[in-house]
């Protein structure tokens, strides 16, 4: 189930086929609303109509704004090789190392839809995965920006390595400033769970180590403004 305006519209005008039902709120006429029957209705979605607790109970929360979807999970299954493999210009990836919590995951998508990142990379293992509430959270991201969940994450960077883009891990102890890196070149950069930063073997593997400069008593920042951080600069130096 995905839930919330932004995602639901983002999934019908992106990926139509992948809703299987519209769950809309009896209680909702307004302009989003028809904006969505509107949308439904051309792409021949069944639409159901449904009290506000049904839906409620549907996702587990109150905040699906009256409507929800059920979609095909498998729509977004996609391989870091059908990314490598079609980019026109050079790689901008996102690489998750555990994040767990879902709003984070959800923030970061929304980062990475907005600096124009091509993907993001999170391993199957130790990390939250795509639920409902990093959905909602991503406001649509999650369906314009391909989410790649990986067995092996340093066999993911490795496969990266090999195809030409370089790996940054953003780490405090690092020695240079990520302002000093040239990121006009594919690059991938690597930002670890809340609190813990990034796995050994995920540190070993990557090409260099920067850190975010830190001018205030704070040691860190949530991975999502680092992801933003790390991810814009690199649009900066490529002019935009």
């Amino acid at each position: 189930m995905i839930y919330g305006f932004h995602a639901v519209l983002g999934k019908l005008r992106r990926d139509p086929e992948a809703v299987f039902e519209l769950y809309l709120s009896s209680s909702r006429s307004d302009a989003r609303a028809k904006d969505v029957v509107r949308l439904a209705e051309s792409q021949k979605v069944r639409m159901i109509q449904a009290e506000a607790d049904r839906l409620d109970g549907m996702v587990g929360t109150r905040r699906h704004q009256g409507v929800v979807a059920r979609v095909d999970a498998r729509s977004r299954d996609i391989k870091l090789a059908d990314v490598l493999d079609v980019l026109e210009e050079n790689a901008l990836i996102l690489v998750l190392d555990g994040v767990q919590d879902p709003h984070n995951l959800g923030a970061c998508l929304r980062v990475a839809d907005a600096a124009g990142a091509h993907a993001v990379v999170a391993p199957k293992d130790r990390a939250v995965g795509l639920n409902a509430t990093a959905v909602k959270v991503a406001s649509g991201a999650a369906d314009s920006v391909p989410y790649i969940t990986v067995t092996n994450l340093a066999r993911a960077l490795r496969e990266m390595q090999e195809a030409g883009v370089w790996v940054v891990g953003a780490a405090g102890e690092a020695e240079k400033s990520l302002y000093e890196i040239d990121q006009k070149g594919p690059v991938a950069w690597v930002l670890g769970a809340e609190g813990e930063g990034l796995r050994r073997l995920t540190r070993e593997t990557c090409d260099e180590l920067a850190k975010i400069p830190m001018l205030g008593t704070v040691e860190s920042l949530n991975v999502s403004v680092a992801s933003g951080i790390c991810l814009f600069e690199a649009r900066r130096q490529r002019g935009g």
